[in-house]
């Protein structure tokens, strides 16, 4: 994992992973998945889970194993939630397990290894009001408050294939954005949208 640890950083990561500790990620994941669709099947929940994520806005990535078997690892969502923080605010937010199953899933169906590009992960309410101010693109109820919403690019996939693997799995929210070149995905109800 290369991903640069500041004191205040730690600090804060350690909390982060108290409250980690009481959270139900050590449960089965039959309700996670639900709400997703079907990206994880009960055949596959044995697989190890990795995912590799660039922040474009910061110096910081990572590439760390997220899931194993039915449980996700704990010290891994404290990473990514640092790494996919508001980084206009610092401020951070859980990221929703069931984000990352689908950002694994969608790749292995595009047939790469999930190594994204991240031009948005979580967004406090005071950033996404500003930025629904100045774009009509941003939804003012936008999931990305909730870390259930991040827009991507996946490694040697163009981004209107990732678009068309990911409305194939027929879960969560797609949006393509041609010309930013990225891709919204989410974890809520199925829908699609061009920007």
């Amino acid at each position: 994992m290369s991903i640069l640890w500041s004191r205040r950083r730690l600090i804060r990561a350690s909390g982060l992973m108290v409250g980690l500790a009481a959270l139900p990620f050590g449960r089965s994941l039959g309700r996670v998945s639900k709400r997703v669709g079907e990206s994880v099947r009960i055949g596959e929940s044995a697989r190890v889970k990795r995912i590799a994520l660039k922040n474009l806005h910061t110096p910081e990535s990572l590439e760390i194993t997220f899931r194993r078997g039915e449980e996700y690892v704990p010290d891994a969502l404290a990473a990514i939630q640092i790494l996919l923080r508001d980084f206009r605010t610092g401020d951070q937010h859980l990221i929703d397990p069931a984000l990352l199953d689908y950002l694994h899933d969608v790749a292995v169906r595009a047939g790469v290894d999930p190594v994204f590009s991240v031009i948005s992960g979580y967004r406090s309410p005071r950033t996404n009001a500003m930025l629904h101010e100045r774009s009509s693109g941003v939804a003012g109820g936008s999931l990305h408050m909730q870390g259930r919403a991040i827009d991507v690019r996946l490694a040697q996939v163009d981004c209107a294939d990732l678009a068309a693997h990911a409305l194939t799995m027929g879960c969560g929210g797609v949006g393509y954005y041609r010309k930013s070149d990225f891709v919204h995905l989410d974890t809520g109800a199925f829908r699609t949208w061009r920007g």
